[in-house]
């Protein structure tokens, strides 16, 4: 039976989650990625503490039962939001929304070479369509000879790819974690690491911002806090296969937004390329789906 209600939470989710890059992407002019990452987590954290508390999980979300796996999840995580950020300042919404989607793709290899899980031609040929579809909506940027090319555009675009590799990276770790970690305590780690990470960068130059960015960023963190407790609901309600789709609603929303907001007109390869990922990734989603309602093998 289809869940309307984990389906309505991950609209919520992803709509949460584009706000926030939206409002870290319009204070990048003045504050460094490091500092956004920083009021991205401080300010998620008050909102993540109050819902361990309300679920009960507080206690657990402090028991760490693999310290070293925490703190690897933690470095790696902060480095997708990071380098994330710091694409938000260099592309436009669609295209940073659009290269993001490499990251399921990106989960198919990591769980294969990490987790020996079997991969066969249909996710093969499908996650080599999808990659083709990031190369179409990279491939501008990094041409010297585009005439819409921006400046660090091209550095741009390999931070966001960066970010989805670091990001999927970062799902194969959890994929693996939860078999011995409370969901409550890799969400508490987590948000403790990248707040402690985003301190080491004060030396490479944080700004004060004024009050109009420092409220953005406020925002940012609440919206982040906020999307994510609304993801993990989501899912605690219905199965990935089922809400996975969803993430895709977020490039109407970023070329809505970019448009109306930053001014950003869609050009025809992040279009094509994002149609050509979306279909790729939507063609993974449904091949699992469809193994998973297949019926077991009988026993020999």
């Amino acid at each position: 039976m289809i869940s309307l209600r984990a389906i309505f939470l991950k609209l919520c989710a992803v709509t949460l989650f584009l706000v926030m890059a939206s409002l870290i992407k319009a204070s990048s002019e003045t504050v460094p990625p490091g500092q956004a990452v920083f009021f991205r987590s401080f300010f998620a954290f008050p909102i993540l503490i109050g819902w361990l508390a309300w679920r009960g999980d507080l206690r657990t979300g402090f028991k760490a039962r693999r310290p070293s796996a925490h703190i690897i999840r933690g470095l790696v995580g902060t480095g997708a939001m990071a380098t994330s950020f710091a694409g938000l300042g260099l592309l436009p919404l669609p295209e940073v929304t659009a290269i993001r989607f490499a990251s399921p793709l990106f989960v198919v290899v990591f769980a294969a070479v990490l987790l020996g899980e079997t991969v066969r031609l249909f996710r093969s040929t499908a996650v080599l369509v999808g990659f083709a579809g990031v190369i179409i909506v990279m491939y501008p940027r990094l041409s010297g000879g585009a005439a819409f090319a921006m400046e660090g555009a091209a550095l741009g675009a390999i931070l966001c790819l960066i970010g989805a590799a670091l990001a999927a990276l970062a799902h194969v770790q959890i994929r693996n974690m939860t078999k011995t970690e409370k969901t409550s305590a890799i969400v508490f780690w987590f948000t403790i690491t990248s707040m402690t990470l985003s301190l080491l960068t004060i030396p490479f130059g944080w700004a004060m911002p004024s009050w109009q960015v420092a409220t953005m960023l406020i925002c940012a963190g609440l919206c982040g806090g906020a999307g994510q407790i609304f993801m993990t609901t989501a899912y605690s309600k219905a199965d990935v296969s089922l809400l996975a789709p969803f993430d895709y609603a977020s490039i109407v929303m970023a070329m809505v937004v970019g448009y109306f907001v930053f001014a950003e007109v869609p050009t025809g390869n992040m279009i094509v390329g994002a149609i050509i990922v979306t279909s790729a990734g939507g063609a993974i989603i449904w091949r699992e789906r469809q193994l998973a309602m297949r019926p077991p093998s009988p026993a020999p």
